[in-house]
């Protein structure tokens, strides 16, 4: 499964790319991750826990992290088994850093692969809907790191824990809103 986000934060590239460097620190700001060890040569090993509707996978790997100063950009790549319910995940993703006015943005291009029971998740829409809204609990950690006085304040800083019901419910109004906009067409308000 194929996703893009596109994150805009109100704070210069240089910043923003130097935050991005900082692997435990950038760890922090995604939500249900937690890394465990820096096995040296940018790979570091942690958990990454989600909550898919009725369903909540805990995924233990190792990811690798790789970063071009010139260009701004970089990928990671990731691979975990949730040990519990025998699903597997795989992520390959690529960013890049670059100014806008007021700020900078970040494109974030991910391609997701699950198997096992996570997967059926994936089929409905789920994934998409949850990405999106653990990519805002992310962009708002990110601006408050950078927007800390202090290295001790910004350490601080933590993604909230996405609640799994709470996701649920909202991705499923969100898919039936969808499907009667597809159905009924945009509604243009008249009777």
């Amino acid at each position: 499964m194929k996703i893009t986000e596109i994150i805009e934060v109100g704070r210069p590239p240089e910043s923003v790319w130097e935050l991005f460097q900082d692997v435990p620190e950038l760890a922090q700001c995604l939500p249900g991750a937690e890394l465990t060890e820096d096995r040296g040569d940018n790979t570091y090993a942690g958990t990454v826990s989600a909550k898919l509707g009725p369903m909540t996978a805990t995924f233990e790997g190792e990811a690798t992290v790789t970063a071009d100063p010139a260009s701004r950009s970089g990928s990671v790549k990731g691979k975990g088994v949730d040990k519990s319910g025998g699903s597997v995940g795989q992520v390959m993703v690529a960013y890049t850093v670059e100014p806008v006015d007021g700020g900078t943005r970040v494109t974030v291009d991910a391609d997701v692969l699950l198997s096992g029971a996570a997967a059926q998740f994936g089929r409905t829409g789920l994934i998409k809907e949850m990405s999106s809204r653990l990519i805002g609990e992310f962009v708002s950690c990110v601006e408050a790191k950078l927007g800390a006085g202090t290295a001790e304040e910004a350490a601080q800083i933590q993604a909230g824990e996405v609640k799994g019901f709470s996701l649920f419910l909202s991705s499923l109004i969100a898919s039936i809103a969808k499907f009667f906009k597809r159905l009924f067409g945009s509604g243009s308000g008249e009777s």
